[in-house]
């Protein structure tokens, strides 16, 4: 199996969340009204499989060890814009968060921005998808002996493993401090 392979499994569950956020826009833009439970599982998800998990092993792993690599000029440039893409969805998913905390305290203008920003992320993940999918993972393997392509399946599994971890002490940790200032 090459590294892409996982990556590429992880862009169907992703795309079957965009689906989701898809259907919440449509009832947002005909409705009107935001359906605040799954923006905190959307939001979740975004935060902690697409880019804690996914967009994780993408940067701290592929794209390091990719890097290291003589890369032709346009698997550079796809990297950078790739990257950058990764910059605007958490700016995005960030900004979805917010917009619905001021849907919940009443503000009426959040609605017009969990619509914005829901838009924002089910315009940019299909063609984010898309470009790794057909037009980086694939070619870039090409980089890596077989070894190189075992340690980097290596790595994505320590990576999955320790990430459920990660996330909850970062949750324990910051209700502790929260419960203590307050």
């Amino acid at each position: 199996m090459m590294p892409a392979g996982p990556l590429m499994t992880e862009h169907r569950l992703i795309e079957r969340m965009v689906q989701l956020m898809q259907s919440e826009l449509r009832d947002v833009e005909v409705i009107g009204k935001v359906d605040v439970l799954f923006l905190d599982t959307a939001v979740d998800f975004l935060r902690t499989y697409a880019d804690r998990c996914h967009h994780g092993k993408e940067e701290d792993i592929l794209f390091r060890d990719l890097a290291k690599k003589s890369l032709d000029p346009d698997h550079k440039k796809t990297m950078d814009e790739l990257l950058a893409e990764h910059v605007i969805a958490r700016e995005n998913v960030g900004a979805l968060h917010d917009a619905r905390i001021s849907h919940s305290e009443g503000d009426p203008n959040a609605v017009g921005e969990v619509r914005r920003r829901l838009k924002a992320l089910t315009d940019l993940y299909p063609r984010h998808i898309e470009k790794e999918d057909r037009r980086f993972f694939i070619p870039c393997m090409a980089y890596f002996s077989r070894e190189e392509m075992d340690a980097m399946l290596g790595e994505f599994f320590e990576f999955d493993r320790m990430m459920i971890h990660d996330k909850y002490k970062a949750i324990v940790s910051r209700t502790e401090k929260e419960r203590k200032s307050g």
